[in-house]
């Protein structure tokens, strides 16, 4: 099956443009210049790259608490705000 010129480019702009072509640039890289040879180079891949996701998702996860914290004050500001203009529903009663 062979594949064009223009298929390989597509493809390789794809990799660019995804970020894996950076990620295993880099993962390789750190298992060349590591002293110690891993005896499972896959394992080694994969841990090094895994490393960069976990560190993006907390970096997310770190914002996201603070977005949360953020809606929740306001949400506890609005209904004291509320209450001073509606009457509880147990002073309906």
């Amino acid at each position: 099956m062979a594949h064009s010129g223009t298929d390989r480019v597509k493809f390789r702009r794809y990799l660019e443009q995804s970020g894996l072509l950076d990620a295993l640039t880099n993962a390789m890289t750190a298992l060349y210049s590591d002293s110690d040879k891993p005896e499972n180079a896959m394992a080694f891949l994969k841990r090094h790259i895994m490393a960069q996701e976990s560190e993006a998702l907390a970096t997310q996860k770190a914002e996201l608490q603070q977005k949360y914290q953020l809606l929740m004050e306001e949400n506890q500001t609005l209904r004291r705000k509320l209450t001073q203009y509606e009457p509880s529903p147990e002073a309906a009663e």
